[in-house]
């Protein structure tokens, strides 16, 4: 019986506890959604409101273009993911599965640029933009999704890594092109990986907020992470609303989370292994 417990109750239970605490600035967020302001900043705190403000939810919609934000948000997010799913694998097939000189040396220099801070190549990257005219529209945003990042690739590599070179020699020898082999053969094999790179992609499209801060001056493009700003007043903060559009931001990707989980789980567990 002892064996048990600690080989089973007692795993399971810590990792109830350390559930229990990452959840609770959700639980935070979602309760001080409905929070009248004076159980917002009643002193000693008060954990269950006393008083359901449902109004909080109806003040967030209506303080800014909530839909017209949320459209711009999905807008971006569907062509990231477009764009990774587009760039990404054909980036890791050359350094995966083609063999040529200086092969290892190029995803060394990829994989250092993660190393470099966005910080760094944020201002001569602007200056770029700004001088092709693309500055107050969505290229900046989109463009760079085209290309590839080095974590996805990276991803995409260790998981083409681990399916066996004789599937590819096989086809090579019935005839197959290396585009068929890719499109037919690895692509179609890769698919828990590539839902991985995709949910990435999304999530890290949905809640980027430097991207559109510098690129997009005209408020109707604006995306719904810049929108809470406006909640943020010079002198107050509508805390109430601003829980409750926060709480509208988090709930859609918890949401996809849960449709997608079992295929994301599969891919992170399967990458890297041979």
């Amino acid at each position: 019986m002892g064996v048990v417990f600690r080989k089973s109750v007692l795993p399971h239970l810590l990792l109830g506890i350390v559930g229990i605490l990452f959840l609770l600035p959700f639980y935070w967020l979602m309760l001080t959604s409905v929070k009248t302001a004076d159980d917002i900043f009643a002193i000693p705190t008060v954990w269950f409101p006393t008083k359901f403000e449902w109004s909080n939810y109806a003040g967030a919609v209506q303080t800014i273009p909530f839909l017209r934000y949320t459209m711009n948000t999905v807008f971006l997010c569907i062509l990231a993911v477009i764009g990774q799913l587009f760039s990404a694998p054909l980036v890791a097939y050359g350094l995966s599965r083609l063999r040529f000189k200086g092969r290892n040396f190029i995803f060394l220099v990829m994989m250092a640029t993660m190393i470099l801070p966005a910080q760094a190549t944020m201002v001569p990257v602007y200056v770029m933009f700004n001088k092709f005219n693309m500055v107050d529209s969505y290229w900046p945003i989109i463009l760079p999704n085209l290309f590839g990042i080095p974590f996805y690739i990276f991803l995409l590599r260790q998981f083409f890594m681990s399916i066996p070179y004789e599937i590819s020699e096989s086809a090579k020898i019935d005839g197959a092109s290396e585009f068929r082999m890719y499109w037919q053969i690895i692509i179609p094999l890769a698919r828990p990986a590539l839902y991985s790179v995709a949910l990435f992609a999304f999530l890290n499209e949905w809640r980027d907020f430097l991207g559109p801060l510098l690129y997009l001056n005209d408020p109707k493009m604006w995306t719904l992470s810049i929108g809470l700003r406006a909640f943020i007043g010079e002198y107050k903060v509508s805390w109430g609303p601003l829980m409750a559009a926060s709480a509208l931001f988090t709930v859609p990707i918890i949401v996809l989370y849960f449709f997608v989980q079992r295929r994301f789980i599969q891919g992170i567990t399967l990458t890297g292994f041979k």
